[in-house]
């Protein structure tokens, strides 16, 4: 079954899009540049939504920089080229869902101050026999942080090694730590990449808390695991210029994922 929705995981890249809004030429005063920063994940059954931000100064502490007006922007899918519509101020939409299909590289154009962006993506296969090994799992906690104990196996078809994004969302209103374990709101999100695997198992090390979880798995370009990779390296305001992007003259990401989810229950 194919999800409508894969909000937990791209809001575990919102921090890297922010990031990517700060000025990546830093001098002694902060110099912002002119690159555009563009947002957008494309999923088949979905409207195309292709986000443009302006870069932020390091001392801005806005979330996002200002919307990008005004642009006339193009997606090609190699035989077609359709013109996306500005909907809201930096958001650009195209509403003909049919357009994205498995299989087809898709183009996106645009000129901003008198230069060429543009980026570059592949809609992946539908992802197949998406199962779990166990729909509740019962565990009695450990105060040890040593303790490790293996709770769960999610396996799919991945014949031709593909990337594959495994997302674990709790989805209860209240949350109960395991152990002596503490952690904010956050951490009721885990995104791991699977390494191009047909399987991943999960332990108590990958929890902070009992509950109800949509496990999410999505099939993913090489673009979105740099860009997540990045994150667990630890890029931050002082390394923004190894921050990884897709984008011709601009910053940001344009990818395509398709995704399937079930349900996992943890208790003690």
């Amino acid at each position: 079954m194919e999800v409508k929705k894969y909000l937990s995981a791209k809001a575990l890249l919102i921090s890297l899009i922010c990031a990517l809004l700060v000025s990546c030429k830093k001098d002694s005063q902060l110099t912002a540049t002119t690159l555009p920063v563009v947002e957008a994940y494309l999923q088949t059954g979905h409207l195309i939504t292709v986000k443009l931000y302006e870069q932020k100064s390091l001392t801005d502490t806005a979330k996002y920089g200002s919307p990008i007006t005004g642009q006339a922007l193009y997606v090609s899918n190699g035989s077609t080229k359709i013109k996306l519509t500005e909907t809201s101020k930096g958001t650009y939409t195209y509403s003909d869902t049919a357009f994205l299909t498995a299989g087809k590289t898709y183009t996106l154009s645009f000129s901003y101050l008198s230069k060429d962006i543009s980026a570059r993506t592949v809609m992946p296969a539908s992802i197949k026999n998406f199962a779990t090994q166990h729909v509740s799992v019962t565990y009695s906690g450990s105060d040890a942080p040593s303790t490790i104990d293996t709770l769960n196996r999610f396996t799919w078809s991945n014949p031709d090694s593909l990337n594959h994004v495994l997302v674990f969302y709790n989805v209860d209103d209240t949350y109960f730590p395991i152990g002596n374990r503490r952690g904010g709101p956050e951490e009721r999100v885990y995104e791991v990449d699977t390494k191009r695997k047909s399987d991943y198992y999960i332990t108590t090390a990958d929890f902070s808390f009992y509950g109800n979880y949509q496990v999410t798995l999505l099939s993913v370009n090489q673009e979105y695991i740099d860009l997540l990779n990045s994150n667990t390296s630890g890029s931050n305001s002082q390394n923004l210029l190894n921050i990884p992007t897709n984008v011709v003259n601009g910053l940001g990401i344009f990818t395509a994922m398709k995704a399937d989810t079930l349900f996992f229950s943890l208790s003690r």
